[in-house]
């Protein structure tokens, strides 16, 4: 019998957590065709394995391997895309959604709702058991900036678990960002405002298995994901988190700076230094933030730093050279001038290093 019902299920370094899933998803979806389709980003622990074991006796599991991409929005989405059921669900993989709710979100879509959604904010919900302090406090801070700018009312838009209607998904698709861990909020932000939303209340689990993927780079990328939505994608993403590691290094150079002047070296060999400094903290937050979903390692990551240096000694060159011209031919008085500098070397090193150091173009 075909599959009513695809659960998409991103993954990564959840090897511990497969089996459990499966038999929790076999029991609560008891008399409905389904399928689950785990997305893979290469993990290290086996995860891939796990999947295939159960695959190779259960025709209803699938695995998706992705190698060299990274990101749990891109991969809801390959998931999503890659099913012909009418109704697909995005649920995590490490146990903390509960999917005894399924059922529950399956019957509202069906029953004229175009997106059901897991909510830990609605009465008989909750999301203590499955949160720390911290990770609670950025969560609440999100979802009050979230209701703030959608154009439909959802008590819990920063939730992870959702079920729609497949047609929904194609229509989205070529307009979702893809980027970050949020893609419920970057369907909500692309679908159109006439959208039927039902929110049906769950408790969100503690983690059993594992660690959590989240830190403190998820706010950035949902800051983006929000930039990249209101100016309809003239600001990408990516480009937001490029400027703002930007921002720190100019902290870090001058940090570095004061530290070499005061330590007794020549103004000239101190900013050099400091330079250099600057230039290679960048380099490891962008590997790290920017485009850690094409993070380089072992040599590549060598290779990487090299070919950094060398687009933002380019760029640099080209900053004094811009701000010296348009000062020089009263063209902008000298701040004005420096600050147009400065955005043409943000704009040419964030193009080449896409480009060259991380190849994400």
């Amino acid at each position: 019998m075909p599959a009513r019902l695809a659960i998409v299920i991103p993954v990564f370094r959840e090897a511990a957590n497969v089996v459990p899933l499966v038999q929790r998803l076999d029991a609560a979806l008891a008399g409905i065709a389904w399928e689950a389709v785990f997305v893979d980003d290469d993990s290290p622990d086996g995860t891939t394995a796990e999947v295939r074991a159960i695959a190779a006796r259960d025709p209803r599991i699938r695995c998706i391997r992705r190698v060299g991409r990274r990101g749990l929005a891109s991969a809801s989405i390959e998931g999503m895309l890659s099913v012909s059921s009418p109704f697909v669900a995005v649920m995590d993989g490490d146990l903390q959604h509960d999917e005894t709710i399924l059922p529950a979100m399956l019957r509202a879509v069906e029953q004229g709702a175009d997106i059901a959604i897991g909510s830990r904010h609605v009465a008989g919900g909750a999301a203590s058991e499955g949160f720390s302090a911290a990770r609670g406090a950025l969560s609440d801070a999100g979802t009050r900036l979230a209701q703030a700018l959608l154009p439909v009312t959802v008590a819990d838009p920063m939730s992870g678990f959702f079920l729609l209607r497949r047609d929904l998904v194609e229509q989205a698709a070529p307009r979702l960002t893809g980027r970050g861990f949020k893609i419920l909020l970057d369907l909500l932000l692309t679908v159109p405002r006439t959208v039927r939303i039902v929110e049906v209340p769950y408790s969100f689990r503690a983690r059993e298995h594992g660690d959590s993927k989240l830190d403190a780079t998820v706010l950035m990328e949902f800051a983006g994901l929000l930039l990249d939505k209101l100016t309809g994608g003239l600001v990408p993403l990516r480009f937001v988190a490029f400027a703002a590691v930007g921002a720190v290094g100019v902290l870090v150079h001058m940090a570095a700076l004061a530290t070499l002047v005061f330590a007794g070296f020549a103004f000239g060999l101190a900013q050099w230094g400091a330079t250099l400094v600057a230039m290679t903290a960048n380099f490891v937050l962008n590997n790290r933030i920017t485009y850690r979903d094409a993070r380089l390692r072992g040599a590549a990551l060598w290779r990487g730093l090299v070919l950094f240096y060398l687009v933002c000694g380019i760029g640099a060159a080209a900053n004094v050279g811009i701000a010296n011209l348009l000062v020089r031919d009263g063209v902008l008085a000298w701040g004005l001038a420096g600050a147009a500098g400065a955005l043409i070397t943000v704009v040419w090193n964030y193009a080449v290093s896409s480009t060259l150091v991380w190849r994400t173009r």
